[in-house]
């Protein structure tokens, strides 16, 4: 079992203490054995001055990878500390997917006078095809580097030209096979081809069946078919079949946390990616759209009260008034849950059938939560000794409410969808202010009607 990584006030200080008094030899010392991932961390938590010093004390081959884990504010820091050369020699020890995200957060000037630094032509071409790709394609989550044989070779050829691949691949998930014009055919076991005879040709032997994806496709539904068919790796082709790269579960499960992230801030009406430590001019510029949006809402409650003024003067209805926030409370909170639900579906591609379908059974749900919650609010008017035909007026409006509510948060999400926009903006602020609006109306409309 790994022991877990303890980092503590006291280390903190320590490399602190020892960066100031330039003591590389026993900071050198006391960080060997760290984990990258792990100094990352530490740096994170040093100033900039002391992350910029534990990055230049070290070579590449180290530091590199802890450029990878760094938080984004952080890291975009040390880069603009660091010399073009340093760093080209920073991006040419790591696969070229996570190069590729390193020289996207430089200016299109820096990128190119990076790339311009790296000695390998091969790292240098395959760089430039990876940022010519949107960066939630397959093209711009994937590597380069993989291990792939031709179908003509023979068995021992083929054992020579793996552990040469090999070299350059941190693991090794797969091995595809291409024919003559490098089109991805299939994959082959290792079992299969260290039990093969070594003149035996990889045709004979390799498995035709083969799962890939296009450059172009889209990272949630590559996240997709790799959670479907447990995949720890996925390799990419282009418009020709021809094998262009591969992605791995790693980049994969980084996609995924970024984007549950993004849809994590969208549902609570944040629009943008901040963080906790963003600027107040980054927070406010997030954070105000749907506010203005709430605002706009609210101003627009205000105008359907005022609609039933007349209605509401009547001393044998004021009682209403109390019961505005418990009717808007349940629109905003139905709405919610039912768009959270049908967002949660739409992000495991578990919602299926027609939108009809889907919406008669958020009616026969909302009915049946209408009609609990509408005899539990007749049982509180009993109780407190409230007019009968209020009480029953409130719950046939709360029922209505509900199942307006629930049909709007089912309907919209999958709407939204279908449009190619992010439905996760359904479970934020716009669901709950448009059922608000909704449910004041619905239920003042219905009192009218009922109570005149």
């Amino acid at each position: 079992m790994m022991e877990q990584f303890q980092l503590t006030d006291e280390l903190i200080i320590k490399i602190a203490d020892l960066i100031s008094a330039k003591n590389n030899s026993t900071l050198k010392k006391l960080v060997k054995d760290i984990h990258f991932a792990d100094m990352a961390d530490i740096i994170n938590l040093l100033n900039e001055e002391q992350g910029i010093y534990l990055i230049k004390l070290f070579d590449s081959e180290k530091t590199s990878e802890i450029l990878t884990e760094l938080d984004e504010n952080v890291r975009e820091k040390i880069l603009k500390a660091l010399s073009v050369k340093e760093i080209a020699d920073e991006i040419e020890e790591l696969d070229s997917d996570d190069a590729v995200d390193i020289l996207s957060e430089l200016s299109e000037e820096r990128k190119e006078k990076v790339i311009s630094e790296i000695s390998d032509d091969n790292l240098a071409d395959d760089l430039i095809e990876l940022l010519s790709y949107e960066e939630d394609s397959a093209g711009g989550l994937m590597a380069k580097e993989l291990v792939k044989a031709n179908e003509n070779w023979t068995v021992l050829k083929c054992l020579s030209e793996i552990k040469k691949q090999g070299e350059n691949v941190t693991r090794v998930h797969s091995i595809y096979v291409v024919d003559n014009k490098d089109r991805l055919i299939g994959r082959l076991s290792l079992k299969d081809l260290i039990a093969s005879p070594s003149k035996n040709k990889i045709k004979d032997i390799y498995i035709p069946k083969v799962d890939s994806v296009n450059v172009l496709e889209n990272g949630e539904d590559i996240a997709k078919i790799m959670s479907k068919y447990n995949l720890e790796a996925i390799p990419v082709i282009d418009d020709k079949k021809h094998l262009v790269g591969r992605i791995t579960i790693d980049d994969i499960v980084d996609f995924i946390k970024e984007e549950a992230e993004e849809d994590y801030l969208i549902a609570a009406g944040i629009q943008g990616d901040v963080e906790a430590d963003d600027s107040i001019f980054q927070l406010t510029i997030a954070r105000l759209p749907w506010l203005f949006l709430g605002l706009i809402g609210g101003l627009g409650s205000v105008f359907i009260l005022e609609g039933f003024e007349e209605f509401m003067n009547d001393p044998s209805y004021k009682a209403l008034f109390f019961f505005t926030p418990l009717i808007a409370a349940m629109a905003g909170n139905v709405g919610v849950q039912s768009s959270a639900i049908i967002v949660q579906g739409l992000a495991n591609d578990v919602i299926k059938g027609s939108l009809i379908k889907r919406l008669f059974k958020e009616l026969g749900l909302s009915l049946i939560n209408g009609i609990i919650l509408g005899l539990l609010t007749i049982l509180f008017g009993i109780a407190i000794n409230q007019p009968i035909e209020l009480s029953l007026v409130i719950s046939l409006s709360m029922l209505c409410v509900i199942v307006v509510a629930a049909l709007i948060g089912t309907s919209i999400p999958i709407i939204l969808e279908k449009r190619g926009i992010d439905p996760a903006i359904a479970t934020g602020p716009f669901i709950t202010t448009s059922n608000d609006i909704f449910g004041i109306f619905l239920f003042f409309y219905i009192a009218k009607i009922f109570l005149l």
